[in-house]
């Protein structure tokens, strides 16, 4: 089987550090630096070739581990695209590959995930990212990725619900607490290393989101100790607690705070007869803003409360078939920013597209063809979650190529739908082997260009 090249000159510009070889090589640093468990005697494959077989299944959207695998293995020696694309030398099988996979620690991701952010930030494209002068929205939401009453492993959670009156089930899942960086007028989102909401002590005490959060604050402050980062989050986050651990770390913060839950907070802004305010008009999407903000005001009512500042948002938009002007979208949130008319817009824009790590982070993963509930595989310790990284890993490599890579971009605006285009890649790999992930995306665009048109493949008679 002959292995297809793309000559270099007709190669589209991609920035070298943030190239498709940039980012694997990366990867495989991190997976070569994995600590070795296993005995000297007993290791058939490398560490850096079974888990980049496991992320190499993720990375092409494919639903089944072991099909993946076996397509794969077909190939010669040596020659076949998880050898040529991923650096793999030798493919375990899956139960192999999920047996290994189970036993490394989850935080051995952790440098991919830190290594990639600064690529980001050396090629300037991070600096897109800024919301506020040198300060990144940094957006807490968490996610489950796996559900089941019938598989389960010490670190699931666990919640007890009723099918019927006499039946009680426990459903059992896994949780994780995600960061992701984003803007307001970027569609890619930028993922991080996320927390895994988990139990520890077997399941006499369950984890929660706000612990998470708690846990993953300080770690992001290591890993990104001069990166200005403002925590962008629902009303879970607005307490005092939380604000406080955001603030011991250097960080800014920008939490929802709904009126039903600060009801002293809020008491204190009806008592204002009148908020400085100010207008804003998005012409591009027809919206007016109205903002009111006021700062210094106390979050609740109890000893040593906090000052925070409060920016309310309306946004009213024209009726289509009436032209009457109506109220869109209404928010309220609390910051430690200073308040003033030349930030509110920006804050509420900010603060407004929190819903893209639900919609262009979990929506996408879970509906969009990255198949991340689906269970490659559950184990004992480790498998469930780091299958999820190795997910999150694929579609952070997708998310630096739709932000950085024209060949991709151009592949991409060639199909219908991310989804078809996958599809279409698989079944390129399963019958091609690429020398580079850009000989595949050319001939993707041009497949014909590749097909001798003259050949006739005939079916036998009879």
């Amino acid at each position: 089987m002959c292995a297809l090249e793309i000559n270099k000159g007709f190669l589209m510009h991609t920035k070298k550090n943030l190239s498709f070889s940039s980012l694997r090589s990366l990867l495989s640093e991190c997976f070569n630096k994995i600590q070795e468990f296993r005995q000297n005697g007993k290791i058939s494959y490398s560490m850096h070739d079974v888990m980049m077989s496991g992320f190499a299944c993720m990375y092409f959207q494919d639903p089944s581990l072991l099909q993946f695998q076996e397509r794969m293995q077909k190939k010669k020696q040596h020659r076949n695209n998880l050898a040529t694309l991923f650096g793999v030398k030798d493919i375990p099988k899956d139960n192999q590959l999920r047996n290994i996979v189970d036993e490394v620690e989850s935080d051995e991701f952790r440098y991919f995930f830190e290594e990639y952010i600064r690529k980001l930030q050396r090629s300037k494209h991070l600096k897109e990212y800024q919301i506020l002068p040198n300060l990144y929205l940094h957006t807490l939401d968490a996610t489950g990725f796996f559900s089941s009453e019938n598989i389960s492993c010490p670190c699931c959670l666990t919640q007890t619900h009723n099918k019927d009156e006499e039946d009680e089930k426990i459903r059992f899942m896994h949780q994780a607490l995600q960061i992701a960086i984003m803007h307001p007028d970027k569609r890619q989102v930028i993922p991080l290393m996320p927390e895994e909401i988990k139990n520890t002590d077997g399941q006499t005490k369950q984890d929660c989101e706000v612990n998470a959060a708690k846990r993953l604050i300080g770690k992001l402050k290591t890993a990104h100790p001069r990166l200005g980062i403002i925590l962008l989050g629902d009303d879970i986050y607005s307490r005092q607690p939380m604000i406080e651990e955001a603030k011991n770390h250097g960080m800014h913060y920008l939490f929802v705070a709904k009126p039903s839950s600060h009801k002293y907070l809020q008491e204190w802004i009806n008592a204002y007869k009148n908020l400085p305010s100010c207008e804003h008009t998005d012409f591009a999407k027809g919206e007016r803003y109205v903002l009111e903000w006021v700062n210094g005001v106390p979050l609740h009512g109890g000893e040593g409360a906090i000052a925070v500042n409060y920016l309310l948002c309306r946004v009213y938009k024209k009726d289509k078939k009436t032209g009457e002007e109506k109220q869109a979208y209404q928010n309220s949130w609390v910051t430690d920013i200073e308040l003033k008319e030349s930030v509110v817009y920006k804050l509420a824009r900010g603060g407004r597209c929190r819903w893209r790590i639900e919609n262009e982070c979990f929506n996408t993963l879970k509906n969009q063809g990255y198949h991340v509930e689906r269970n490659y595989g559950h184990g004992e310790k480790n498998l469930c979650f780091n299958f999820y990284l190795f997910t999150l890993i694929a579609f952070s490599f997708h998310q630096v190529h739709e932000l950085t890579d024209k060949l991709y971009q151009t592949c991409r605006a060639g199909f219908c739908s991310k989804r078809l285009m996958w599809e279409k890649l698989r079944s390129y790999i399963d019958l091609l082997i690429f020398e580079t992930w850009e000989a595949l995306l050319h001939f993707a665009l041009n497949p014909e260009n590749y097909i001798d048109t003259e050949a006739v493949i005939k079916l036998p008679s009879g």
